[in-house]
């Protein structure tokens, strides 16, 4: 077992963010070289999809025009590191909304991979990202 580090908190907080910004600049290549081959998403609508069908789903491009996390915590149990955070997004029809999102990352070589994402989208109440 590995003793977790300031760099491996750096590092899971990077990508994180780079995580995000895939997401609006339908950036597949990212997800390609970050995901597991077994990654698995629950979507905010209970959808299961796997990396193919994910990677494909965000080549159609983000529903988003803005992003911005809040409350980001990163917690690293040996091999594997739990990424959790709030998600406040405009959508593109300009409507306001909220997710609440954890994000499992195991150890690879020298690195992280996604294995699991869950996504809960919640009513936004008064906060939009701007």
């Amino acid at each position: 077992m590995s003793i977790a580090t300031d760099h491996d908190q750096t590092r899971l907080q990077e990508l994180n963010q780079q995580y995000i910004a895939a997401v609006l600049n339908a950036d597949v290549s990212w997800y390609r070289q970050h995901l597991a081959d077994d990654f698995v998403c629950i979507d905010s609508e209970a959808a299961i999809l796997g990396k193919e069908a994910f990677m494909q789903h965000i080549a159609r491009g983000p529903y988003l025009t803005d992003y911005k996390l809040e409350n980001v915590t990163v917690r690293i149990y040996g091999e594997t590191a739990l990424v959790q955070a709030t998600g406040w997004f405009t959508r593109k029809d300009g409507a306001p909304g909220m997710c609440r999102y954890t994000d499992v990352y195991v150890r690879a070589d020298d690195d992280w991979k996604v294995v699991s994402a869950q996504i809960t989208r919640a009513q936004a109440r008064t906060q939009a990202a701007g």
